[in-house]
């Protein structure tokens, strides 16, 4: 169990709290938020910090600016939907840490909130500058941390402020590590994970580490190809990391001396172009002709998944089985989705395309736990623990 100070370590009254979030949220062309999810999310955190009488200072990220001023990404939208939300106003400076805020923090009454500018408008942020780190140190008393989407990166604002405050992790931080930590070290067995998506390049320590507690891996999507290479398959035009194939074949061996069953599409649906447009074959996986591109799953591949997923007690799934993106070709992705949403299981979804096949299924309130971290939690299943995490205090143990 994670062993770090959380906000109900501190008495918090009339103290000013930096809350470190990710409102990294979908905007669509004309500046409107598509999606809440990562804002409600974090209302239960912001909720108990008012409360408990705090003077909340609210800093995010949202988008690439590449640390300059960009009005298209601004936070002002996500002050506008965290006030609705709150029922309750939030104050914006429009700046980051400058006089104009400082004055605005020191007016501040107990249970108020203010958000800052994006933090990524400084490049000092994403360079983890010691002198933007202390810039934001100085205008707070204790330092929480609640954006599980950024722990992996060693910012200015993940890794450089909580070593120069008190520091601790807020609640939605607490239930993402309780979630990963149930699965990596006590999870009810048979264990399940399906793995999708294009590259295995960024999950190599994360698979690797995955046999240590899974019983079954389903492996589908662009990166199944790249493993069928491993394993000699021609599989045509079809998507794959040559550079790869040796690691993947590395893998496969790895599960095979944990006796860990390892399952791979048997049949595809296959077009002669990557067009939402294309007509579309299932072939098995010897038919593959050179100009075939793998697209989806094919439905005895489903059928095989689907019955390692109805035997599973834990299932955790990162990653589309095909192009979910194109109807054509979302049928895959759509019958996993389906048959984890309806599993008698502990299920556990790794945010990212997952996530966002669920929200297009409408099937996200049939899981027990969607990351607000793809890219976090799959570092966490590492096993190596995360920067934003490592850096904060550790609980005081009472003697």
């Amino acid at each position: 169990m994670l062993n770090k100070q959380t906000l109900k370590d501190f008495d918090l009254k009339g103290k000013r709290v930096l809350l470190r979030v990710d409102f990294n949220v979908p905007l669509n062309e004309q500046g409107n938020i598509t999606s809440d999810k990562r804002i409600v999310e974090e209302l239960p955190t912001i909720k108990y910090l008012i409360e408990k009488g705090a003077k909340t200072i609210i800093c995010s990220h949202l988008g690439r600016p590449e640390g300059k001023e960009d009005p298209q990404y601004s936070l002002k939208p996500v002050v506008e939907k965290l006030s609705k939300l709150l029922k309750k106003p939030v104050l914006f400076t429009g700046k980051l840490v400058e006089s104009e805020t400082k004055k605005l923090i020191k007016a501040m009454e107990d249970g108020d909130i203010l958000m800052l500018e994006n933090l990524r408008f400084d490049p000092g942020e994403e360079e983890n500058s010691p002198s933007f780190a202390k810039k934001l140190a100085s205008v707070a008393d204790i330092f929480c941390n609640d954006a599980f989407g950024v722990m992996h990166r060693s910012h200015a604002s993940t890794v450089g402020v909580p070593a120069l405050l008190p520091s601790c992790i807020g609640f939605l931080v607490e239930k993402e590590v309780k979630y990963l930590d149930k699965l990596t070290t006590r999870p009810k067995k048979p264990v399940v994970a399906i793995l999708g998506g294009a590259k295995i390049k960024d999950k190599i320590n994360m698979i690797s580490n995955l046999f240590n507690f899974a019983n079954t891996v389903l492996i589908g999507g662009a990166m199944a190809y790249t493993f069928l290479a491993a394993r000699g398959y021609d599989i045509g035009k079809s998507n794959i990391e040559q550079d790869k194939i040796a690691i993947a074949k590395m893998l496969l061996d790895i599960a095979e001396e944990k006796n860990v069953k390892v399952l791979l599409p048997v049949d595809h649906v296959v077009a002669q172009e990557f067009s939402f447009m294309a007509d579309s074959i299932v072939i098995p996986t010897k038919g593959f002709r050179p100009s075939d591109i793998g697209m989806d799953i094919g439905p005895r591949t489903i059928k095989q998944f689907k019955t390692e997923i109805n035997k599973a007690k834990t299932i955790f799934w990162n990653g589309p089985m095909g192009v979910f993106e194109f109807k054509k070709f979302e049928n895959g992705t759509k019958a996993i989705a389906l048959a984890v949403a309806g599993a008698s299981a502990t299920t556990i979804v790794g945010g990212g395309d997952s996530a966002a096949a669920l929200n297009k299924f409408e099937l996200e309130k049939d899981i027990t736990h969607i990351s607000t971290g793809g890219g976090a939690s799959l570092k966490y299943l590492e096993g190596r623990g995360l920067p934003g995490i490592n850096v904060i205090s550790d609980k005081i143990e009472v003697k």
